[in-house]
């Protein structure tokens, strides 16, 4: 299998490159990412040299560029997790959100239909796996029952507005043109390589520097959380065996309020260190986001029943899991913090 992992230096894009190499022995996959602040190439480090894997900075509203790359490799799928996905900075700058995660959906929907179509028809083999979100449904009220894939559509943010966009124009390929495509939508991700501008490595950075943990509102926020490792098992076996035009859920029953995983994290990390500072003291509730959704839930018994797929790590021994790899890749954290990871395409593969 040939295949394009777009945002390939993300959280989740790096750890399924990762996760298929080493599940899939046949696999060759090209790593597409513009690099911005959210890509960090020191999450592919080492995988070049095996000789599976190459990396190609380059951007997904590109269509010239990503042209070239489909003349050049004849791709056999197309797994999409190129976006921006931080919700408050869709609230300050919107913009971005739309170019990457709308216009530059569409241009790659453009380029596979352009390279994988000949004569009204698709070449044999071919599949798009479109990787979404929970939030694209908005929030569940009280009483209200898990998300399922019928559900509407109800954004709340625009970042949320951009995925649920990205979403329909990958369902209007399907619809129109028959391109071969599946999307996943999975619940609040954990785990090693996030950015620690997300709640759980941001509150262990914090709690390790006896910094306040800041808090939206009243923390009790309820988010579905799902291990990546998990995740990962469930987009491959999407791209191998989902049914073109579905759409599957990806949740790991792990509902927690975000006050609650925060003191889960202190207590953890207070075990782990044995540091005495580290406590619920340093907890600072702050203003709430703008429109801050209150509830995800995911029904992921679709996938469950049609591809045989279940969460297999429970929140708490993923909790403990995701700590340890934090505590062991401190200086990895640090060169988030101060920008140096920025530099680490420019020392290793430009001019190449």
């Amino acid at each position: 299998m040939k295949l394009l992992v777009t945002g390939a230096a993300g959280f989740i894009g790096s750890n399924f490159i990762h996760f298929l190499l080493a599940a899939r022995p046949d696999s060759r996959i090209v790593g597409l990412d513009k690099l911005t602040y959210a890509g960090n190439l020191e999450n592919l480090e080492g995988l070049e040299g095996r000789g599976r894997f190459s990396f190609v900075r380059g951007d997904i509203a590109d269509r010239e560029a990503l042209d070239a790359l489909f003349a050049e490799r004849d791709f056999d799928a197309v797994v999409n997790f190129a976006a921006e996905t931080h919700v408050d900075r869709s609230i300050q700058d919107p913009g971005v959100f739309l170019q990457t995660n709308v216009l530059g959906t569409q241009t790659l929907l453009d380029a596979c239909r352009a390279h994988w179509q000949r004569g009204g028809r698709w070449a044999a083999g071919k599949r798009f796996v479109q990787i979404s979100t929970d939030e694209v449904y908005g929030s569940l009220g009280p009483g209200e029952q898990a998300f399922r894939e019928q559900d509407p559509l109800r954004p709340r943010n625009p970042y949320a507005a951009s995925k649920a966009a990205a979403d329909l124009l990958v369902a209007a390929s399907c619809t129109t043109h028959g391109l071969p495509a599946c999307t996943t939508r999975c619940s609040n991700n954990y785990g090693p390589y996030q950015l620690p501008e997300k709640l759980i490595p941001l509150m262990i950075r914090n709690a390790l520097r006896h910094e306040p943990l800041p808090v939206y509102g009243d923390g009790r926020q309820v988010r579905d959380w799902l291990h990546v490792e998990d995740h990962c098992r469930a987009i491959a076996l999407v791209l191998q065996k989902g049914r073109p035009g579905e759409v599957y859920h990806v949740g790991g029953r792990g509902e927690r309020e975000n006050i609650e995983v925060v003191e889960m994290l202190l207590a953890i990390l207070a075990r782990e260190t044995g540091d005495a500072g580290i406590g619920e003291p340093l907890i600072r509730h702050v203003t709430d986001r703008p429109g801050h959704d209150r509830r995800y839930a995911m029904d992921a018994s679709r996938i469950q029943r049609e591809l045989g797929w279940q969460a297999q790590i429970d929140f708490e021994e993923g909790l403990a899991r995701t700590v340890r790899w934090y505590l062991d890749h401190g200086d990895w954290i640090e060169r988030v913090v101060s920008g140096e990871y920025l530099r680490f395409y420019e020392l290793n593969y430009a001019g190449r």
